[in-house]
């Protein structure tokens, strides 16, 4: 009888050639808190290397992407250094990378700022108040930045939301919008259309192209949305941060 094969966040990591002047080391083929946690924490590794030739590093919810100049840095000996940096630890378990922060951010759940929580919490077998309860109980990491400009991707989120995208288009979902499927929650930085289903709405700026650090989350950062009502939240509008707070981990 052959073994079984290993769970897919545990598989062995594997390394790419992604392009004529890109390496990108996977930790899985699906999303899993430690497949997560070990692009987020390799990144950071790669980047602490300081390697010579090395241009940009960025991870994505299951793998690090290195970027590099092929005129400096063969793939050959990028691809050396690695591997050996793969073999110092049980990336799967390694701690998540330091300057992190914690941010609360008030969202109002429902109501027609927010029109699709009901249908979500039927989707996830609850009630529109145990939906509410859950997503303001849930403290989720920021588990990659794609799609649009500083749009987090965070979870993930307790097994009951692990619901489907829709099979249709909802035509527009606003700048602020907090929207939820397959365990995950997307904070919307653009408004744009979108298959996931629209269960709250905040007043963040998540890009900010004015200030020196554009991107107002980060890769590892962690997330709690508190609840709020429309009229506070209308007061938030002129604040950049849409009265988020945050605090650094440590």
């Amino acid at each position: 009888m052959t073994d079984p094969q290993p769970p897919l966040s545990r598989r062995a990591p594997e390394v790419r050639t992604i392009g004529i002047a890109g390496m990108l080391v996977s930790f899985g083929d699906r999303l899993s808190e430690p497949a997560n946690r070990a692009a987020l924490a390799f990144r950071a590794a790669v980047e602490a290397e300081g390697w010579d030739g090395v241009e940009e590093t960025s991870s994505s919810l299951v793998s690090a992407f290195v970027r590099f100049d092929p005129l400096h840095l063969s793939h050959a000996h990028l691809r050396q250094q690695l591997e050996a940096l793969l073999r110092r630890q049980d990336w799967y378990a390694a701690d998540l990378p330091t300057g992190r922060r914690f941010w609360r951010i008030p969202t109002v759940f429902g109501t027609d700022l927010a029109p699709q929580l009901g249908q979500a919490a039927q989707a996830a077998g609850l009630s529109e108040a145990e939906a509410i309860t859950s997503l303001t109980q849930a403290r989720v990491r920021v588990q990659t930045i794609g799609f649009a400009a500083g749009q987090p991707y965070l979870g993930e989120l307790p097994k009951a939301w692990d619901i489907p995208r829709q099979t249709t288009l909802t035509k527009r979902i606003p700048v602020g919008a907090l929207a939820v499927a397959i365990r995950q929650l997307v904070l919307f930085s653009v408004a744009t259309p979108t298959g996931w289903q629209h269960v709250g709405q905040t007043a963040i700026r998540l890009f900010q192209p004015e200030v020196p650090d554009p991107f107002l989350l980060r890769p590892g950062d962690e997330v709690q949305f508190v609840s709020t009502d429309a009229e506070a939240l209308a007061t938030m509008r002129n604040d950049p941060h849409g009265g988020a707070k945050c605090e650094a981990i440590t």
